[in-house]
């Protein structure tokens, strides 16, 4: 880490560096005193020694945040936002990230106070402090030309490709989420595992505790693939634990397809072979029963 104190004319009162990864990422950090006329933009560019146009890219992709009293830190994408006294700027500066071009969600139902969407594998939930334009809640955002809030209410791992749910209003995310808490909302997964699994004693049942905490995996046998030994299952989880689908079929000896975490054997050229492919729930708002599905070639029943 590389750290440097100092005062001066323009009321900087610390500026400080941190490499975060040797290769390419940094953390460039500013606080400013009185008398700061600033710009955020010209602020960053004058103190990092980046250009105004990579500092701007970055605010654009969500890299710069600002710190402002007792508020939380927020994204600043604003580039000529004029800076206060006390302000803190943080540029989390990686240009592997900002080069990033993302895959492109698709939406599937708009039921207005919240919306159905395809993410494809690769693309984020959520952004990191690194940047949101590799996710999909950045993307649902411009989607709906900023005119409409996006709440997560839940998520599904970057790997892995399917449905998710996001509200646009805070009503909307307490009824889905209350929803998901009571299991009311059926999420089904289609997932190759690696190995016969017809043959295994689990009976479509895996009720292994993950993290100290309960956790029960369903699933139903759809073919098993002897020319590469794999078995196509559809599960549902009934708790929603950290990776859950893809450490139970490991913890049982047969591991996800394509899963770079879990599981020894299992590579596959295409990647994670786990998708979300359908969703169904009571709509909260009263337009009956919602169901969505997609069908994704490889993963034919």
């Amino acid at each position: 880490m590389i750290r440097s104190d100092r005062n001066d004319n323009r009321g900087v009162q610390i500026s400080r560096q941190a490499s975060i990864d040797p290769m390419t990422a940094t953390l460039h950090e500013v606080t400013f005193g009185p008398g700061c006329p600033d710009t955020a933009c010209d602020a960053l560019a004058a103190r990092t020694g980046l250009s105004k146009s990579s500092i701007k890219q970055a605010m654009i992709k969500g890299a710069v945040w600002l710190c402002r009293s007792k508020s939380k830190p927020r994204r600043l994408r604003k580039a000529t936002t004029i800076l206060k006294a006390g302000d803190t700027l943080q540029l989390y500066y990686d240009p592997a990230i900002l080069a990033v071009s993302p895959p492109i969600a698709d939406c599937v139902r708009d039921l207005g106070h919240y919306t159905i969407w395809f993410k494809p594998a690769g693309l984020l939930t959520q952004g990191t402090r690194y940047g949101d334009h590799c996710s999909l809640a950045r993307q649902v955002e411009q989607y709906f030309k900023m005119k409409r809030n996006v709440f997560l209410v839940h998520r599904i791992d970057r790997e892995a490709s399917g449905l998710v749910i996001l509200a646009h209003n805070q009503p909307a995310a307490a009824k889905i989420s209350g929803l998901l808490q009571k299991n009311r909302i059926e999420k089904e997964y289609a997932v190759w595992v690696r190995g016969d699994l017809t043959q295994s004693p689990s009976n479509g049942r895996i009720d292994l505790d993950l993290d100290g905490k309960t956790a029960l995996t369903r699933f139903r046998f759809i073919r098993y693939d002897p020319e590469k030994d794999r078995t196509l299952v559809h599960a549902q989880i009934h708790t929603g634990r950290l990776h859950q689908i893809r450490r139970h079929f490991s913890h049982i000896g047969f591991p996800v397809m394509g899963d770079p975490r879990y599981g020894r054997g299992n590579h596959c050229p295409e990647g994670l072979q786990l998708v979300a492919f359908r969703i169904a729930l009571d709509c909260p708002f009263g337009n009956g029963h919602i169901e969505a599905k997609i069908n994704l070639k490889g993963f034919e029943t």
